[in-house]
Order: structure tokens, then C-alpha cells, then sequence
């Protein structure tokens, strides 16, 4: 008891709900704060057009070229990354490999050897005997279109068109009239006015037509004195009633005799090559 008779009671402390009510209130008021000086900050702030650059475009342009007109050299990289990976593409639909290749499979096959020479040997040898054969055609697309587009005197799209060009007066050497035409009926296109107007898409697959009906009339060619051998050999074992004994081990001997008397590789791939010549 107090002197003036009332009880003094001691103070309540802080329950949750007032700390939470107290600490929206703090909140509340430095959010006032914060968007007042956001306010006068922005009353007081002179606006800033978008620069645009004016290049004559209107809009953004990116240069792949150096300072002096050429490609960079991470440009370079990437195309030459680009067309390692669709190498094997171009070297089997513009190039002679494939029929190289075929014709080199079947004298295999007519020999009765399915596995001598190996594939690998087969493709290695195609692939230099292509490099050989293609080396003019892509000495001119080097000098026409990938040494100029590297010195920066032409851009790319110019480059393609000029690189393209020698490609096109090979295919167009070895690609016969017939083809041509069954792939533009194919393709439900109207007849070009000349041989130069025949577009790439409709050029590649009828080239490439063209080299496997080549490719399989040397085939035949090299067929028939093997043919001529077996049936030969199949008459001998019959007349002297051996019946059981396979043709084909008899015959083997006789072939590869016959083949290397006549330097038959060498006789092949001279073939070959002289049916490039004349175009």
C-alpha cells in the first residue's frame, strides 16, 4: 500500500502480439521514408533519351570481319570446324570418290575376295585417288573463293558463289542430260533454258546418278573375264565328276594369276582417271 492508499501494480511486459504490432509500425515507416526520397529523387532526375546508333540500318548489325576487312581468326575456326563435320557429305556427293570406291568394291567382289583389300584400304586408296583427280577443281575454288574471302577482299556469300563455281563445271562434265532431266520432273520443276541454269539441289543427285551407273558399267567390264574363268572351271569339275568339290577354290588361283599378269590394279585405276580427263 502507498500512501495515498492505491496499490502500485508492476508493469506488464511485452506480449507477442504487441512486439509484432511494433515492428509493422517500424516497417511501415521506413517504407514511407524510402518511397519519399525515391519521390524527390525523381522529381529532381532530367530524363535520358535511348541512344540509337545510326549506321543506316535502323537497327543492330553485327560485324564478323577484323579492322581490315577480313574474317577474324574465331570466324575461321568455327567454319573450318563447320566443315570438317560435313566433309565427308561433299566429298561423297561432288566428288569422284564414290564411284572410285564402287568400282574398286566390285573388282574385290569379282575376285572372290569379300575381305581383301579391307574397306579401310579400299577408302584410302579412293580418297587420295580423289584428291588426285579433284586437285584442279579445288586449287580453283582455293584461289577463287577461300583466299579472297581470307584477305577480306569479298564477303561470305560472294565467297560461296565463287567457290561453287569450279564444283559446278565438274558436276556438269560428268553428269549426263538424262539425269538432269529425271531429277527436275522429280523435283516438278520447269526445264532450265540451259545446263548452267540447273540449280545445286537438282545438279547433286543427278551427278550422283550418273557415277553409279558408271561406276557399275566398269563393274561389269571387270566381271566378265572372271565370269569367263568360273564357268570354265565349274565345265572342267563337271566333266571329271567332281561334284563335291567347290569351284570357287579352284577357280581363285587362276583369277589372281589372271589379274596380276594384266596389272589389273594399275589397269583400273588408269581407267579411272582417264575417265575424268576429258572433262
Amino acid at each position: 500500500m502507498t500512501a495515498t492508499g492505491q496499490s502500485s501494480a508492476p508493469p506488464r511486459p511485452f506480449t507477442g502480439v504487441t512486439a509484432r504490432r511494433a515492428a509493422f509500425v517500424a516497417i511501415a515507416v521506413l517504407l514511407g521514408i524510402a518511397m519519399a526520397l525515391a519521390g524527390a529523387s525523381a522529381g529532381h532526375a532530367a530524363p535520358i533519351d535511348p541512344v540509337v546508333p545510326d549506321d543506316g540500318t535502323g537497327g543492330l548489325s553485327v560485324d564478323i570481319n577484323g579492322p581490315n576487312g577480313a574474317p577474324s581468326s574465331s570466324v575461321i575456326t568455327l567454319l573450318g570446324i563447320t566443315l570438317l563435320s560435313v566433309a565427308p557429305a561433299l566429298l561423297l556427293m561432288m566428288t569422284s570418290f564414290t564411284k572410285i570406291f564402287v568400282v574398286l568394291a566390285m573388282t574385290r567382289n569379282a575376285l572372290a575376295l569379300p575381305s581383301i583389300p579391307p574397306n579401310q584400304v579400299l577408302a584410302g586408296l579412293a580418297l587420295f585417288l580423289s584428291l588426285f583427280i579433284m586437285s584442279p577443281v579445288l586449287t580453283q575454288v582455293n584461289e577463287l573463293g577461300v583466299a579472297p574471302y581470307i584477305d577480306g577482299t569479298i564477303d561470305f556469300q560472294a565467297a560461296i558463289d565463287a567457290a561453287s563455281g569450279p564444283l559446278r563445271e565438274f558436276m556438269l562434265a560428268h553428269t549426263r542430260g538424262e539425269d538432269l532431266a529425271l531429277m527436275t520432273r522429280a523435283a516438278d520443276l520447269p526445264n532450265p533454258d540451259s545446263r548452267e541454269d540447273v540449280s545445286m539441289l537438282t545438279l547433286i543427285p543427278a551427278f550422283m546418278i550418273s557415277e553409279l551407273r558408271a561406276a557399275f558399267i566398269i563393274g561389269f567390264v571387270i566381271f566378265v573375264p572372271f565370269l569367263v574363268i568360273d564357268i570354265v572351271v565349274s565345265a572342267a569339275l563337271m566333266s571329271m565328276g567332281m561334284m563335291m568339290l567347290p569351284p570357287v577354290m579352284i577357280s581363285l588361283p587362276f583369277k589372281i594369276l589372271l589379274f596380276v599378269l594384266v596389272d589389273g590394279w594399275g589397269l583400273i585405276i588408269t581407267s579411272l582417271i582417264r575417265s575424268y580427263s576429258g572433262g
